[in-house]
């Protein structure tokens, strides 16, 4: 008995009829629960882990559970007016933000949305907001300085152009003063910032844009923020949004600076997230993987090989310790994930110290080789320096009967400490910290009293600019230091004209009798 072609037609084109129906029904489940921002949902068999999935109300989600009998699925967006029995659709689609030259300037929330009220963002380009690393062959060596303009970073702990280097103390330390200082250094660095705020205050937030604004950063800068109003699901994509729209940038042989602050509170919308999910809790209720959603975040920021364009994306993660304990979970486990931290300390912060950098607790893994020649040359001996200050400080409180090398060390300490000061929203050129550093570490400042060297740097400056132009272009361009005659000839003409008003004279002359018999 034969089959005729026309019936096997005729019986596929009736099979083929129905087969959109059936997909329709395997692709569509029924919410089974809803609440604090995670849903559940029956009949979505074949979902993928981490498919965007769409609510009746118009909301999107992402699979996060897949277990036997259910989905557990966090919510982005409303999802107050989700109802148990409302429908939710595959999408057969990954996450996705939008990239691009287009969000420089603009304020956005993790989603891509613009919320700074200046209108749509028209890009076509969308990255995954998850994306595997580059692998130790797609990338290199970290050799280029990213410069802060702070000197005692770029002295004491240098960040390089595709480090990530942490930025970690107690709330109210200075942290973000640091990355905003930062942003605004980059302007002529042909360099893209990324500034990711996750459950930071609206009005911080708007303060923090305004003073990008006022300083010209804005123009180079993406700012994305995810409020605490936000539910959990948004400040944890927050940082991983950030990353993607960076490495657009990075991919195509571009530098970026990306700042998340801080990762504390993405940990802890992750927690909620997972208990939500009914996740078995760890160590400080933490879930199992709180490891895992750092370390491929903090992956993604490298130094490119030349082949992939040698693009960098540099991170400057924060964690907010509680009481200094950098020993707890969290900071503990970003420490081992960074190439080094900065370390802010409340007591320094409140002493007047600002930036209140810890130089015994802070380190940089790339170190010298984030340096230019000049800065290395100069900023040799400071950690030293610090150090063996900090240490004699809190041992010369029990006596005063101290002699002369030790009276010099403790005088240059001072002088170091006062140098390291830096207002806030001033980032100093490399040239300038070079020159105010070597004044330091060759004795220049040890006759000067201590409340006078902020002016001496002022005034410094100002006279090598009207005065001896050519060596700050020398450090500068080549970034070699100039003739040591040179350098030393010049500070003592300005030596000679500078005039100590910040105590009396006698005071001064005592301290440079001091520092003379201590150097001798």
């Amino acid at each position: 008995m034969s089959i005729k072609a026309e019936e096997i037609s005729a019986l596929i084109k009736q099979q083929l009829e129905h087969y959109d129906d059936q997909l329709v029904v395997d692709e569509v489940g029924t919410v089974t629960y809803v609440g604090d921002g995670i849903a559940r949902a029956h009949g979505l068999d074949n979902v993928m882990s981490n498919e965007l999935l769409e609510f009746s109300n118009g909301s999107y989600g992402v699979a996060q559970n897949l277990e036997s009998n259910d989905v557990g699925i966090i919510i982005f967006g409303r999802f107050d007016d989700i109802r148990e029995g409302d429908q939710v659709k595959r999408t057969g689609r990954i996450l996705e933000v939008p990239v691009g030259e287009e969000l420089i300037g603009r304020v956005v929330n993790p989603l891509g949305q613009p919320i700074d009220g200046l209108g749509e963002i028209k890009t076509t380009k969308t990255r995954p907001i998850e994306f595997k690393a580059p692998g130790v062959m797609q990338r290199q060596s970290v050799f280029e300085p990213l410069q802060t303009g702070l000197k005692a970073v770029d002295a004491l702990v240098p960040i390089g152009r595709g480090q990530r280097e942490l930025v970690i103390g107690d709330r109210k330390t200075g942290k973000t003063s640091i990355a905003i200082d930062t942003i605004i250094n980059q302007k002529g660095q042909n360099m893209i910032c990324v500034y990711v705020a996750i459950g930071q205050k609206e009005s911080t937030v708007k303060n923090q844009i305004e003073t990008l604004r006022k300083y010209g950063a804005m123009d180079y800068t993406i700012v994305l923020t995810a409020g605490p109003s936000e539910p959990a699901p948004m400040l944890y994509i927050a940082p991983y949004a950030g990353s993607a729209m960076g490495e657009e940038f990075m991919y195509n042989g571009k530098h970026v600076l990306i700042v998340f602050d801080d990762l504390s509170k993405q940990a802890a919308a992750y927690r909620e997230i997972s208990l939500l999910l009914r996740r078995p809790p760890g160590r400080e209720a933490y879930p199992g993987d709180v490891f895992y959603l750092h370390s491929r975040l903090l992956e993604r920021s490298a130094k490119l090989s030349d082949k992939l364009g040698g693009g960098s994306m540099t991170a400057l993660p924060f964690i907010e310790t509680q009481a200094g304990d950098i020993s707890a979970y969290i900071p503990t486990n970003v420490i081992s994930i960074t190439d080094g931290q900065i370390f802010l300390e409340s007591d320094l912060f409140y002493s007047g110290t600002r930036p209140a950098i810890d130089a015994g607790a802070s380190v940089s893994r790339v170190g010298g080789a984030a340096q230019i020649k000049a800065m290395k040359k100069v900023a040799g001996t400071l950690r030293v320096d610090l150090a063996s200050y900090r240490e004699l400080e809190s041992f010369a409180q029990f006596g005063s009967d101290l002699d002369a090398a030790t009276q010099a060390k403790l005088n240059r300490g001072r002088r170091t400490v006062e140098v390291l000061k830096q207002p806030l929203h001033r980032p100093l050129p490399v040239e300038k910290q070079v020159l105010i550093l070597y004044a330091l570490t060759h004795g220049f400042l040890d006759a000067v009293p201590v409340d006078d060297i902020g002016r001496f740097q002022s005034e410094l400056f100002a006279f090598f600019d009207s005065n001896h132009k050519d060596l700050l272009d020398t450090i500068h361009n080549t970034g070699n230091l100039p003739d040591e005659k040179d350098m030393d000839a010049a500070i003592n003409s300005f030596m000679s004209g500078f005039s100590a008003t910040g105590q009396d004279h006698a005071e001064a002359d005592d301290q440079a009798d001091d520092a003379k018999s201590g150097t001798n």
